[in-house]
């Protein structure tokens, strides 16, 4: 018989509870806060409806895209936790949307110089 010693199920589970997966610090985010930034998005998309109603020309799209900005910098923040990740995670996420700023811009300039 070996004479190791195997932790029992519940010294297993706070062992578990101890150590996050990636090493970064648990956090707990109140349900408060989830639901005041669910309401802004609403509200953001009432806007957003609301705009693509009016003609505002060509700031309509960019109105949109705005808020639409707005909307997805809380999303990544709040409901995928990317407040709380590590800085590198950080500035790689950065790094593809300034890409993808980069590319939306350079479309709609060559949209505007077709027109």
């Amino acid at each position: 018989m070996s004479d190791q010693h195997h932790p029992s199920d519940h010294e297993e589970t706070h062992l578990r509870a101890e150590a996050p997966h990636s090493g970064a610090q648990a956090h707990v985010v109140e349900y408060g806060k989830y639901i005041f930034i669910w309401l802004a998005l609403l509200a953001f998309t009432g806007i957003t409806v609301s705009v693509a109603g009016i003609n505002l020309g060509n700031w309509t799209v960019v109105i949109a895209l705005l808020i639409a900005s707005v909307k997805s910098w809380y999303v990544l923040n709040y409901f995928m936790h990317m407040r709380y990740e590590d800085s590198v995670f950080k500035v790689f996420i950065s790094v593809a949307m300034v890409t993808l700023a980069i590319f939306i811009a350079l479309t709609f300039l060559d949209y505007s110089f077709v027109r």
